[in-house]
């Protein structure tokens, strides 16, 4: 077990007995991350799905499958990236987490981050982005640019579900998920 994954897991633990919004009374499994921060990148979607929810792991269902196909196209391994959400549960029927629920897990992102020490963010979606980077910029606006969250370089991207609806943001996603790894990279040449 690596230095970070012994230091996240008192974290988790905490995590998995949160009943501190009513998230938890539907939730079957607390989805807390999973990956290694090997490659200094942190990928943060909203929230966890069905699929998510049952297996306890994030980005597992479709939208987890076409991650796996853009991180691979774009050279990054997952393996060698942790994966994250804002919200640790499951909202009911997949709706968008209530600004109350996203207060309260606020914590545990905040702890996973200063945990993992990031090179770089990659922000899935407008509610992780809003998380990150508070204001009223549409998607469109947001991504393609380096932006900052507490001095770490962050990249806004579309969601793999917006991206399952709408094919053409496939190459956005693409473009901005290079960006994070050249980051990545550039970080850690720094850093040697």
């Amino acid at each position: 077990m690596s230095a970070v994954e012994t230091a996240l897991k008192p974290i988790a633990a905490k995590a998995a007995r949160c009943t501190a919004c009513v998230l938890a009374e539907t939730r079957t499994k607390v989805v807390f991350g999973s990956g290694s921060a090997r490659a200094g990148i942190v990928i943060i979607g909203e929230a966890p799905g069905a699929n998510e929810d049952a297996q306890g792991l994030p980005f597992v269902g479709r939208s987890g499958q076409l991650l796996d196909r853009l991180l691979t196209e774009t050279g990054i391994v997952r393996d060698d990236v942790y994966i994250c959400n804002v919200v640790k549960c499951r909202p009911p029927q997949n709706r968008d987490p209530r600004p109350e629920e996203v207060a309260t897990c606020a914590p545990f992102l905040r702890a996973q981050l200063e945990t993992l020490r990031p090179r770089v963010l990659c922000a899935l979606g407008l509610h992780a982005t809003r998380w990150l980077l508070p204001g009223k910029e549409p998607m469109a606006k947001l991504r393609g640019q380096i932006l900052e969250y507490r001095s770490i370089p962050t990249i806004a991207t579309y969601h793999p579900a917006a991206i399952l609806r709408n094919p053409r943001l496939k190459d956005n996603a693409l473009a901005d998920l290079k960006r994070v790894r050249e980051i990545a990279e550039d970080a850690a040449k720094r850093e040697a």
